[in-house]
């Protein structure tokens, strides 16, 4: 397979199928992969980019990846360098591939890169759409599933289901859907530990303590401002995100104090104890001290009653469920219905999610050209309309801002429209948005819908014309405007792409071969890579380590067959004919070179367990990128076996995986 791979044919292919060369607006390779950044993520045929013979995968995000491997990526980047005239790493300057419309677009996005760094603003909010993105999947799974149990519940709560197979077909569900939205602090902690370079699993413990889980409901911790019992959950999700960033702090400054030798002792148990402490001594008794002042504040909107009531309490219930001060409606909740037999308050403050909804498709409508922005509002708006917020809100508009502010005004548009009709309470409490039709008391069931179609509409409406950031309007202009130039590319007469090949000779007779762990740290299965296209095995399987060490130590004997000019990847012959990839981190070849101090050069002869490398792991997690560090055979065709046979902690030097070769 290897003599039909036609590195020319591949390049010209991959800027086919990735909209051609205007839509490229740069070009560069590390060691695993091309690195293309494009201006329209709509133009790329992934389908076809994945069947070109020589292609391993791709991942298409923010950056477009073609997965090709060690050796043969080099090979391309320089058959796409002659083929369009540009050179790997530069942009494009517009001269010959692009049109006046696409020079403006890029110039766009640039100005607009710039705008958000010195933003800290903008960037706390893009942090937060990077701790929420990742469990997006998760979202939705588990949000549609709670959807159809909040409709059969809501059903067997009013009587138009009957029978203990419908309580028990909602017993199932909601069990599935609780392993999603129970635990939300704990994923949520993991994930901004990993956005803010803090240990994942230190930031998962965060987010728990705030489940409080232990406490005896008859002997609960007290307030510490007010002496009365804390609840779960109270701070909610943004409490989480704070102490989790302040984690994040912490942990490096110890890292910087604390000796290696009792590094991995010391630091995670203080850093756990003070943010501990923190959480339940501080931010915990602050938002339950607010939500005690909004019980007052809430009873006397209720009283004015109305619209004015209803467009208050609509507006103002998403920041409250960010703030996890929603449990404070509980109480009254079961007062109103234990009292009139309903509650009129549910109905309103459902209206907060349709305007999430209306939000969510004027982004859409307007944004059409952000093939991220709207794969999220995709996946979302089905479990937004079925009463789970959670995806709208973290994923799509709180991380733009302005948008979150005119769903909450679609929102109050809402409750307006519930208040001004008035005499629409909810049986039971349950989910908002569709399921919760069956609860509506006295078949008033159309002014409750009437007011959702309201905040749907409201909530499109100001968000239309107010609500789109304008950074993300000037892109999405730009890109109209380069669509409609329809640029077109520039005729260059492609070369053969010329690559240095170092030969190196390999032993036939050689079966078997042993991998040692190269660095210290904890070793998991390469499936578990935060990587995906590692983890999907796409460049062949070997194991993760997150390493405990700065020194990296060849995981096996061979000739260095080459280092990639950022050092953050080398790879490996083998005397058998194996090709190992050491993958020093996650995306750290944005770093260029700068953490890793290579100890050995191409063509040196080295032996298992000599140094390769002195990492600084900490000024990569400073860079906010992942320390994972990835040893990966990317011939398996050679390999007949491949046996994993540790995992968990390890130390540098110690024989982990067997291998039998073909």
């Amino acid at each position: 397979m290897a003599d039909d791979f036609n590195a020319k044919k591949v390049a010209e292919k991959i800027y086919e199928y990735s909209g051609g060369v205007d839509n490229v607006e740069s070009f560069e390779n590390c060691m695993t992969r091309i690195r293309i950044e494009v201006f329209d993520h709509d133009k790329v045929d992934e389908d076809k980019l994945k069947e070109l013979p020589g292609v391993l995968g791709v991942v298409n995000d923010e950056q477009l990846q073609v997965v090709i491997g060690p050796g043969k990526v080099n090979k391309v980047d320089a058959a796409m360098e002659a083929y369009s005239g540009n050179k790997s790493g530069e942009k494009s300057d517009g001269t010959s591939n692009r049109s006046q419309a696409a020079e403006r677009a890029a110039k766009v996005k640039a100005e607009t890169k710039e705008k958000q760094k010195k933003s800290p603003f903008k960037s706390l909010l893009k942090d937060i759409a990077n701790i929420f993105v990742p469990m997006i999947p998760a979202f939705v799974g588990s949000g549609l599933i709670a959807g159809i149990a909040a409709i059969i519940s809501n059903l067997i709560t009013s009587k138009t289901l009957t029978g203990e197979a419908w309580n028990q077909v909602a017993l199932v569900l909601n069990i599935i859907k609780n392993g999603m939205f129970t635990y939300l602090p704990i994923y949520t902690g993991i994930n901004a530990a990993r956005v803010w370079g803090a240990t994942p699993t230190l930031g998962g413990v965060t987010g728990a303590v705030v489940l409080l889980t232990g406490m005896e409901p008859d002997a609960p911790i007290k307030n510490l401002f007010n002496g009365s019992a804390l609840a779960a959950n109270q701070g909610g999700i943004i409490g989480v995100i704070l102490a989790v960033w302040l984690l994040s702090v912490i942990e490096k400054k110890m890292h910087q104090w604390i000796p290696d030798s009792i590094d991995i002792i010391i630091t995670p148990m203080v850093s756990l104890l003070l943010i501990g402490l923190a959480e339940i001594f501080i931010i915990m008794p602050l938002a339950g001290f607010v939500s005690d002042g909004l019980v007052g504040g809430i009873n006397w909107v209720l009283n004015v009653g109305g619209a004015f009531s209803g467009f208050v309490l609509g507006a103002l219930f998403l920041p409250m469920v960010m703030l996890g001060l929603h449990q404070i409606l509980t109480p009254i909740h079961v007062q109103m219905i234990s009292q009139t037999g309903n509650t009129p308050l549910l109905p309103i403050l459902a209206m907060a999610g349709g305007g999430q909804v209306g939000a969510a498709m004027a982004l859409w409508a307007r944004l059409r050209h952000d093939k991220k922005l709207v794969d999220m509002i995709k996946g979302s708006l089905p479990v937004g309309i079925l009463g789970i917020g959670e995806p709208l809100i973290y994923a799509v508009t709180l991380p733009l801002g302005r948008p979150f502010i005119t769903a909450c005004i679609g929102g109050g548009i809402g409750g307006a429209v519930i208040g001004a009709i008035g005499s629409i309470g909810s049986i039971a409490i349950g989910p908002s948005g569709l399921p919760l039709i069956p609860l509506i008391d006295h078949g008033r069931w159309w002014g409750y819908v009437l007011g959702l179609i309201a905040a749907y509409i409201g909530g499109f409406i100001v968000t239309y014309f107010f609500g789109i950031p304008k950074d993300k309007l000037e892109v999405e202009k730009a890109e109209d405007a380069a669509e409609q130039a329809g640029a077109t590319i520039a005729e260059t007469t492609p070369t053969d792409a010329k690559a240095d090949v170092t030969e190196i000779q390999t032993d036939p007779t050689v079966t078997e071969e042993n991998l040692e762990v190269a660095v210290d740290g904890e070793l998991k299965n390469i499936t578990e890579s935060f990587d995906d296209v590692f983890a999907k095995k796409t460049m062949g399987d070997g194991y993760v380590i997150e390493p405990e060490s700065s020194k990296v130590y060849a995981p096996i004997g061979g000739t260095i067959s080459s280092v990639f000019p950022t050092k953050h990847a080398l790879g490996i012959t083998t005397a058998g004919g194996l090709e190992i990839l050491v993958h020093l981190g996650i995306d750290t070849v944005d770093l260029n070179g700068a953490p890793f101090d290579v100890q050995v050069t191409e063509g040196q002869k080295v032996a298992t367990g000599d140094l390769l490398a002195q990492v600084d792991w900490q000024a990569v997690k400073d860079a906010g990128k992942s320390t994972e560090t990835i040893i990966a055979i990317t011939n398996m065709d050679k390999v007949d076996d491949y046996s994993l046979n540790k995992t968990g902690q390890v130390i540098a030097k110690e024989t982990v995986a067997d291998i039998k070769l073909k």
